[in-house]
């Protein structure tokens, strides 16, 4: 699977780490839903960073389409409450 960091760059993730980005998906979700903007800012940064720690950097020369696109660190509460489905942001 291909994941976008709006503004940072692409990474390709395994699906053996699908699981541990839907927890922090979930704690995200939680926080959103909660109206908790320091549990929401914390759980956002927890899930970007897991992304870069466990996803393998596209180049930036590599064209190819991103499967799920996650917002960046500045984005606030309300803009991502927006993108959440039902899933959070990243469905299964």
């Amino acid at each position: 699977m291909i994941m976008r960091i709006l503004g940072e760059g692409q990474y390709e993730i395994t699906d053996d780490h699908l699981g541990r980005l839907n927890e922090l998906d979930a704690a995200l979700q939680s926080a959103a839903d909660a109206d908790d903007e320091t549990a929401f800012t914390t759980a956002l940064s927890a899930l970007l960073d897991a992304v870069r720690s466990y996803g393998t950097p596209v180049p930036d020369a590599t064209i190819t389409p991103s499967d799920l696109v996650l917002p960046d660190e500045d984005t606030s509460l309300t803009e991502v409450r927006e993108l959440l489905s039902d899933e959070g942001l990243i469905p299964g």
